[in-house]
């Protein structure tokens, strides 16, 4: 029988009902008259381009200049096309997420302190700005209309600047009044303003009024706040967010003109539920061949969850360590270069990384990719499983190795809660297009979850899995 791969991958509730995970690799449709409904290709790889004299990666940001700016630790520099590092300025504090954004004149930067600083990017100057400024910190920096819109933490104020400026007013700001919570980010999408409150959120529009010049739009209010202001992403007009509910809830959420759509599963909300601290996540958005992005990682947890807005699946993204331990991925924030490029952060260290879809190592380090087949049942009677040969794209082994990539294969007789021995095959020397990957004498159960997993430094692909199987007395 051919058994299909389709849809997202993740343990459920419970794994009587999925027990798949799709880590490192990311599904795409196929056409009708395909072989296969979806095929899972593996998640870009990354190289060293540039390495800080300080480690941690805070943000990156393309400026609309086409100039990328970055912080690692506290030094903030403007990366070059040469991927050479130019020292701008530091900022106080040396962890945390950072977020930055310019006018085309002045680059604004916050870190959820009390300070900003500003880069004019004409005379290459770089300040502090605080309280003596009529600025009082945020944890994110917008712009619309010419305005850098922030939040006022603690509190449930925003302001902006005066326009085309980094300079500010002390009157210019409004209060969230539609619920007694407070504010904890802003951010722009069609010009409009989204106001990010603990439990609820708020639109605003320019009205051009003379005293303040956003207005809260009439009837458009969100039941839904914000657990994390680093999640808030911006990407075709529409806003993606890690979001709370009044009543406990923890989703990811996308704005849909002044309402929003749940974006999280069941099994994903409860996956979410389960790291007990999640403000300290992180997010960033990047397009690549066609599919966007919307990653988020969590720090405190150790992990990183990916929703691909092409195809509305999520898949999971994974580091092993030398120890073969599972952490959450190396980069922490993304930036685009020439219009082309994509350049990452690593949180850990002070590489600066450029991610790559024909690249398929972290670093040099071997990319685990993992994919779970769904539950294979015969109404209840026992099955025995004689060949499994996966359908996958063979023989891109690098020209110089010695040896075939190997690919593993285990399986669950017991419904995904435990799982066996691996059994090794390869994926065939380089150039043999037509590698048959066979596993045989396979055993028998009532209901088997199979696993493939892989690791060589080359291009594949996998759809399926063609099975043969027979029943066997019950």
């Amino acid at each position: 029988m051919k058994v299909p791969l389709s849809g997202s991958a993740y343990t459920a509730r419970s794994v009587i009902a999925s027990a798949q995970r799709s880590v490192n690799l990311y599904g795409e449709h196929n056409p009708e008259d395909a072989p296969y409904p979806a095929t899972y290709y593996p998640t870009p790889g990354i190289t060293t381009i540039a390495t800080a004299p300080v480690t941690g990666w805070r943000c990156l940001y393309t400026a609309t200049s086409g100039a990328v700016f970055g912080v690692v630790n506290t030094m903030v520099y403007q990366i070059n096309s040469d991927f050479s590092l130019t020292y701008i300025g530091f900022i106080g504090s040396p962890a945390g997420p950072v977020s930055m954004v310019d006018n085309g004149i002045s680059l604004l930067i916050v870190d959820g302190s009390s300070s900003g600083w500003v880069y004019d990017m004409f005379a290459k100057t770089f300040i502090v700005i605080n309280s003596l400024n009529n600025f009082y910190g945020a944890d994110r920096v917008d712009l619309v209309d010419g305005f850098f819109i922030l939040n006022r933490t603690l509190s449930n104020q925003w302001y902006i600047s005066n326009f085309l400026s980094a300079t500010f007013d002390p009157l210019d700001f409004a209060a969230k009044t539609g619920f007694s919570d407070n504010v904890v980010a802003v951010a722009a999408a069609k010009r409009q303003v989204f106001v990010f409150g603990t439990f609820t959120t708020e639109v605003w529009y320019n009205s051009g009024a003379a005293a303040f010049p956003f207005a809260r739009m009439p009837g458009a209010f969100i039941q839904f706040g914000c657990a994390a202001p680093s999640t808030v992403q911006q990407i075709d007009g529409s806003i993606y967010w890690l979001a709370r509910s009044p009543s406990g809830g923890v989703l990811v959420m996308r704005t849909e003109n002044y309402d929003r759509a749940r974006l999280s599963t069941f099994a994903i909300e409860k996956e979410f539920q389960s790291y007990g601290y999640i403000t300290d996540a992180q997010a960033y958005i990047y397009q690549q061949d066609g599919h966007a992005f919307y990653v988020i990682s969590f720090p405190t947890a150790n992990k990183t969850w990916v929703f691909d807005i092409a195809t509305n699946e999520w898949h999971e993204r994974v580091w092993h360590d030398t120890s073969g331990n599972e952490n959450r991925q190396r980069q922490c924030c993304h930036a685009i270069m020439d219009g082309y490029k994509h350049i990452v952060g690593d949180w850990q260290t002070g590489q600066l990384y450029l991610m790559d879809n024909n690249t398929y190592t972290d670093d040099g380090a071997p990319v685990r990719r993992i994919r779970s087949f769904p539950h294979l049942l015969s109404d209840g009677d026992r099955v025995m499983y004689r060949t499994l040969i996966a359908d996958m794209e063979v023989g891109r082994g690098v020209p110089s190795s010695t040896e075939a990539p190997e690919i593993r294969l285990r399986w669950s007789d017991t419904r995904g809660i435990s799982w066996g021995n691996y059994v090794s095959q390869d994926l065939g020397p380089t150039g043999d297009f037509l590698t048959c990957v066979q596993f045989q004498r396979l055993g028998m159960a009532r209901d088997r979850v199979f696993e493939l997993s892989w690791s060589g430094n080359c291009k594949t692909a996998l759809s399926g899995a063609f099975i043969d199987a027979q029943p066997a007395s019950s």
